[in-house]
C-alpha cells in the first residue's frame, strides 16, 4: 500500500508538471513575458552595479588662494559644512599608537562612548576593546557599537554577548533584508570613535589585528589616525547619529553625546565633512577633493590605498600640473591587500607620469592611511579612498583642517613614506607585461564596485 501511494503521487506530480509545461508551450505571450522580465531583472542589476559615475568640473574654478578666507567660506557652503575655529588635531601613526590613545580615552570615558567602524575583526586587539567597553558599560557609560555588515561579515553576533549583557548596544549597518536589497550595496565605510563628546578619533584604521600585530608573512598596516578635540567634535558625533538613527532607529541627543566644549581646546580651524551618496551619485567627499585640488598652487600630497580615479579626478589632477602645482602620490607596493584594485589602480598612472606627476609604491607593508595636503595648509584626513566606491558609492567621513603646523607634520609623514618607497617611471609604467595589462583590463569592468 505505501508503494502504490507514492507511485500515485509521482504520477500526479509528473502530470502537474506536464500541465504547466504544455501550458507555457500553448501561450507563446508567456513565455515572452518571462524573458523579458527576467532580462530587465539582469538590467536593472548590471546597470545599477557597473554605470559610469558622475562627471565632475567646478565651473568656475577657483580663483582665490587657499589660504585666504574668502576661499575657506566659499569652501563651507560647497561641502554643507559649518567651520569650526577652536580645535586641536593631533596626528597619530599606527596602530600601536592610536590604538593606545583610542583604548586610553575609553577607560576615562564618563558619558558614552560611540564607535561607528567598517571594520570590527574578531582578533587580540578588539577583544582588549570590547573589554574596556564591557566595563565602561557596566559602569553606567553609554555604549554604542554600529558595524557595516559587509565590511565586519566574518565577526558573528555572539562575539558581542558579553558587552550586551553589561548594558551596551550592538547594531549593524545595512544587513541585507528583503525590504532594503536595493540599497544593500550602500556601506558604511566611516571609522569613527567619539568618547563623552568631548574626544575624536579619525582615519583610515577600523579595529582589526593587522593595524597593530605583524602577521606571519605581513607586517603591520601603515595608517594613520588624528585625535580631534573642540567644536568639530559635534560634526563627528553628528556623522555617527545620523547612521546609528539607521541602524538602530535611535536617535541620540543631550548632554552625554553633545558636551559643552571646554576652555581654549584649540586654535586649528576644522570642517566635518561626512559623505552619503544622492541618488544621482554626487557625494560631499568628492565635491570636496575636486574643489581643493582645482584651488591648489603650489603642492597636492596624496597618500591612498585605493587609487582609482575616474576620469574627471585624472583630468582635475593633469590640470593641476600643468598650472606647475608639484604632485606627489603614495599607493601601496607589493603588500596591497587587493591585487586587482592594484592592478586597475596602476592602469590610472599614466596620464599622470606622462604629466610630470610622482608616483610612489609604499614597499614596507600595506599602507593604508587616506590623506591629503593641498598648498601645505589644508589636510584632509579620514576614510575616503580615491576610487568609485568612497566618491559615490559609501558613507564616508572626512575631516578638513586649515593649519599650516599639521599639514607640517602630515608632509613630513609623507616624505618618510616616500623615502621607503619605490619610484615608479613613466619608463616602467609602458613596459608593464601583458598579464598586468590583462588584470588591469579586468579591473576596468570591475572599476565601478571597487
Amino acid at each position: 500500500m505505501p508503494t502504490q501511494t507514492k507511485s500515485a503521487r509521482s504520477h500526479k506530480k509528473v502530470d502537474r508538471e506536464g500541465l504547466l509545461a504544455e501550458e507555457f508551450e500553448r501561450h507563446r505571450s508567456l513565455r515572452v513575458i518571462a524573458v523579458v522580465s527576467i532580462s530587465a531583472i539582469v538590467i536593472l542589476i548590471l546597470a545599477g552595479l557597473f554605470a559610469p559615475g558622475l562627471d565632475y568640473s567646478l565651473v568656475p574654478t577657483p580663483a582665490v588662494a587657499v589660504d585666504e578666507p574668502a576661499f575657506l567660506h566659499e569652501l563651507e557652503p560647497l561641502v554643507s559644512s559649518k567651520i569650526t575655529r577652536n580645535n586641536h588635531i593631533e596626528v597619530i601613526e599606527n596602530g600601536e599608537n592610536f590604538y593606545q590613545a583610542e583604548l586610553e580615552a575609553m577607560r576615562q570615558a564618563r558619558r558614552s562612548i560611540n564607535i561607528e567602524a567598517y571594520i570590527f575583526h574578531k582578533g587580540k586587539l578588539t577583544d582588549q576593546v570590547l573589554n574596556v567597553l564591557s566595563d565602561r558599560a557596566r559602569a553606567g557609560v553609554r555604549v554604542n557599537l554600529v558595524m557595516d555588515s559587509l565590511g565586519s561579515f566574518s565577526t558573528r553576533k555572539r562575539y558581542f554577548t558579553s558587552l550586551k549583557k553589561a548594558g551596551g548596544h550592538v547594531e549593524w549597518y545595512h544587513r541585507l533584508r528583503l525590504h532594503n536589497w536595493f540599497i544593500t550595496n550602500n556601506r558604511t565605510h566611516r571609522e569613527i570613535t567619539i568618547v563623552d563628546g568631548a574626544t575624536a578619533f579619525v582615519g583610515g584604521a577600523g579595529y582589526a589585528d593587522w593595524w597593530r600585530f605583524a602577521g606571519k608573512q605581513e607586517p603591520r598596516w601603515r595608517d594613520t589616525m588624528v585625535r580631534v578635540q573642540g567644536d568639530a567634535v559635534r560634526g563627528l558625533q553628528g556623522a555617527f547619529v545620523e547612521n546609528w538613527l539607521e541602524a538602530s532607529g535611535e536617535i541620540l541627543d543631550g548632554p552625554d553625546y553633545f558636551a559643552a566644549t571646554g576652555p581654549d581646546p584649540g586654535s586649528s580651524t576644522a570642517l566635518v565633512v561626512p559623505s552619503t551618496p544622492s541618488t544621482g551619485g554626487s557625494t560631499r567627499s568628492r565635491v570636496l577633493f575636486q574643489t581643493l585640488i582645482a584651488a591648489a598652487r603650489k603642492s597636492i600630497y596624496i597618500t591612498t590605498p585605493y587609487f582609482l580615479p575616474d576620469r574627471s579626478m585624472r583630468e582635475e589632477l593633469v590640470r593641476a600640473k600643468k598650472r606647475g602645482v608639484a604632485i606627489k602620490i603614495i599607493v601601496p607596493g607589493k603588500h596591497d591587500d587587493h591585487a586587482l584594485t592594484r592592478s586597475s589602480g596602476r592602469s590610472a598612472y599614466g596620464d599622470l607620469l606622462k604629466a610630470g606627476a610622482d608616483i610612489y609604491e609604499y614597499e614596507p607593508s600595506m599602507i593604508h592611511a587616506k590623506i591629503t595636503v593641498v598648498d601645505g595648509i589644508w589636510s584632509v584626513v579620514g576614510s575616503t579612498n580615491l576610487d568609485n566606491r568612497s566618491f559615490g558609492i559609501n558613507d564616508e567621513i572626512n575631516l578638513a583642517v586649515m593649519d599650516a603646523q599639521v599639514a607640517a607634520k602630515l608632509t613630513q609623514d609623507f616624505e618618510d613614506d616616500a623615502s621607503r618607497s619605490r619610484t615608479v617611471t613613466l619608463q616602467q609604467w609602458q613596459k608593464r607585461s601583458l598579464w598586468e595589462r590583462g588584470l588591469e583590463l579586468v579591473g576596468w569592468v570591475l572599476e565601478r564596485q571597487q
